[in-house]
């Protein structure tokens, strides 16, 4: 951003994006999947690193953070009234690329 004005093409990634930081954002993505499925991606990550970890106290971590950052008074987790949400839990990354390209798409061609 220069002299505030909006910055063109980005892409922006956290939890309170779509809601607090960027509340104007022509596409809002909300993505999710059921915390087994997170706990199960973060831990292969977490062993590919080379570190020793429990499944088990991983998939407890997220659900603590997913509970504690739906419950916070300060931007609670949640996703923007008009975000597209989109459950990744049984989708490959490429599959999220396509669908999450196919919204803009179909956002863009509305916008003409």
């Amino acid at each position: 951003m220069a002299n505030g004005a909006p910055a063109e093409g980005a892409v922006i990634d956290g939890r309170d994006i779509g809601t607090k930081i960027c509340p104007d954002a022509d596409l809002k993505v909300y993505l999710t999947a059921r915390p087994e499925i997170r706990a199960t991606r973060r831990f292969k990550e977490l062993q590919s690193k080379g570190l020793c970890v429990i499944y088990e106290d991983v998939l407890s971590e997220i659900e603590k953070r997913d509970q504690r950052d739906r419950e916070r008074t300060v931007a609670p987790l949640r996703p923007a009234d008009d975000a597209f949400i989109l459950d990744t839990s049984d989708l490959t990354p490429e599959q999220v690329f396509d669908a999450v390209t196919k919204e803009l798409e179909k956002r863009v061609a509305a916008k003409k």
